[in-house]
């Protein structure tokens, strides 16, 4: 199986958001969200191109400012109901007819996750191609967490029976998807119009790694995190 072609990273970032306005390049450590991203892919010694999808002019102005290319998004696949497979499909066939590059692997970054470094992103395309796998997600492993479901009005345990509790250590293997990092192959989001398909590898990081940011509150925990753990990017 050959893997002949470029490592492209697409970062969708449209200009909507409910949360929190203009999300995407909301101040973060002194720098627009979005830029951790397009920077973490910049310093991934693995990713030979980096691509920002987007339907916003002020969103497009900071990823030119900080290195990417931008990827004009069209109205119909850019309202609340718009799915990332469609931004990253619409990307892809872009990429291919403007920039005439033969794609490997798409590296899918959610800007909203600026907790993660380079090294994460080269790391997931190791794995992909280590284990020959169509796509991959980042994650961490879930130790000793408990996972309640309310069915019908009823609390549920779903990874455990609470009648007959597990001790630590035989609690089996169980992942959490950060949402962080997404790695295919191009065929593979065409065939299943999704980012996983295929065979699917996981590329593990640390759990604190697997905070993103979706409400206003998010911001600062994020922060703290990156200033404890020593997170930076230039």
């Amino acid at each position: 199986m050959s893997d002949m072609g470029k490592i492209v990273a697409i970062i969708p970032a449209r200009g909507g958001s409910k949360g929190i306005p203009k999300k995407n390049i909301v101040p973060f450590r002194g720098k627009p969200l979005l830029a951790w991203s397009i920077l973490h892919a910049r310093r991934a010694k693995l990713v030979d191109g980096v691509f920002v999808s987007t339907d916003n002019e002020e969103i497009a102005k900071v990823a030119l400012r900080y290195g990417a290319k931008v990827i004009k998004r069209p109205a119909e696949i850019s309202g609340d109901t718009a799915t990332s497979e469609s931004a990253l499909e619409h990307a892809v066939t872009s990429i291919r007819e403007h920039e005439g590059l033969e794609i490997a692997y798409v590296v899918f970054l959610q800007a909203t996750s600026p907790v993660r470094e380079p090294i994460d992103i080269d790391n997931a395309i190791r794995k992909i191609k280590t284990e020959r796998a169509d796509s991959l997600f980042s994650g961490a492993e879930l130790r000793d967490f408990g996972i309640w479901a309310r069915k019908n009005g009823k609390l549920t345990s779903v990874n455990y029976d609470y009648r007959t509790p597990l001790r630590r250590q035989e609690v089996p293997e169980q992942y959490v998807a950060n949402g962080s990092i997404y790695v295919f192959k191009p065929k593979t989001l065409f065939r299943f119009h999704n980012r996983l398909g295929g065979k699917i590898a996981l590329s593990e990081m640390e759990l604190w790694k697997s905070f993103e940011i979706d409400e206003l509150e998010d911001l600062e925990f994020c922060e703290t995190i990156c200033k404890v753990k020593g997170i930076n990017i230039r």
